[in-house]
């Protein structure tokens, strides 16, 4: 089974957070696509969580679209926080709430908007997590998110392969497989669809190292352990010359979008797995906002 080392994760993207607004040209993207996708959905939400908000670049289009909204930005890195309080106006700045996708400390129907984008990839426990969601949304409530299907980063996947049997690249689950989720969890009027999205590089150190400045490491529970000799980078960047093209180097992306809706909630239990969390002390500041905005805390 594959299951993403969350301490791992976390510290590499709080050590991400300073450069990762240089190199998310894709991650900028698919947000504001996913923005634009809103402007053709009636929703006049009172409040909206921008659900492992990363360094904030969706939050001053959220604000801009929903002014009367409260917007509440939680991701599991600290660092990553403490660029995105800044965003938004100064009168209206977001609520900065540290903890994991797969664990919300969010009180039930608190809810009306959930965006989230490029996060859920992350989490061991999509079925869980949908349960989540759920949970903290209100009847009438709208999940919209992005994250990446299995044919992310194919090349690269397929020169590791070539150097070594080891899993190098995080495995990304099918669209398919996360409507059915979605159903699972009792969401209604999933709508789920596809686009596959390109960055190219001069040579395989650019993708690398914009991986790195990402925080997307190879975050598997049972990844190689130490670090990459010169030989064995060698063989990789020799294995991933097959798909240089017009004198560049690919790096597909398959970027899933999906929505769903929140109809009236029947009566059960909602279960969910130990996560990862972190007292909002350890961001500083503003604790009693971000407690109002959580609507209680663990």
């Amino acid at each position: 089974m594959n299951v993403i080392d969350k301490h791992a994760a976390r510290r590499a993207f709080d050590a991400a957070a300073a450069s990762y607004d240089r190199v998310a040209v894709l991650q900028r993207e698919i947000g504001q696509r996913m923005l634009e996708r809103l402007g053709y959905i009636r929703l006049a939400p009172r409040r909206v969580l921008d659900l492992g908000c990363g360094t904030g670049l969706a939050l001053d289009g959220l604000a801009r679209r929903y002014r009367r909204a409260e917007i509440v930005a939680l991701d599991f890195a600290p660092n990553m926080l403490r660029q995105a309080r800044r965003r938004g106006h100064w009168l209206n700045r977001p609520r900065v709430v540290c903890a994991d996708a797969e664990r919300l400390p969010l009180a039930d129907d608190s809810v009306d908007l959930i965006f989230s984008n490029a996060t859920l990839q992350w989490v061991n426990d999509l079925d869980a997590t949908f349960r989540e969601l759920l949970r903290v949304l209100r009847p009438g409530g709208l999940l919209l998110f992005s994250t990446f299907g299995p044919d992310t980063l194919a090349e690269l996947r397929a020169a590791w392969a070539a150097v070594d049997g080891g899993q190098h690249v995080n495995p990304f689950l099918d669209m398919h497989d996360i409507g059915d989720a979605l159903v699972r969890a009792r969401f209604a009027d999933p709508v789920m669809d596809v686009e596959r999205m390109t960055l190219t590089y001069p040579d395989i150190h650019g993708l690398m190292r914009d991986l790195k400045q990402l925080g997307a490491h190879n975050a598997l529970a049972g990844r190689p352990r130490g670090l990459t000799g010169r030989r064995r980078l060698a063989d990789l960047a020799q294995a991933y010359e097959c798909e240089r093209s017009d004198g560049r180097l690919p790096a597909t992306y398959e970027v899933v979008h999906g929505h769903a809706w929140v109809s009236a909630k029947a009566q059960r239990q909602f279960a969910t797995d130990d996560g990862v969390a972190i007292p909002l002390a350890a961001i500083g500041g503003r604790r009693s906002a971000s407690k109002r905005a959580a609507g209680g805390h663990r």
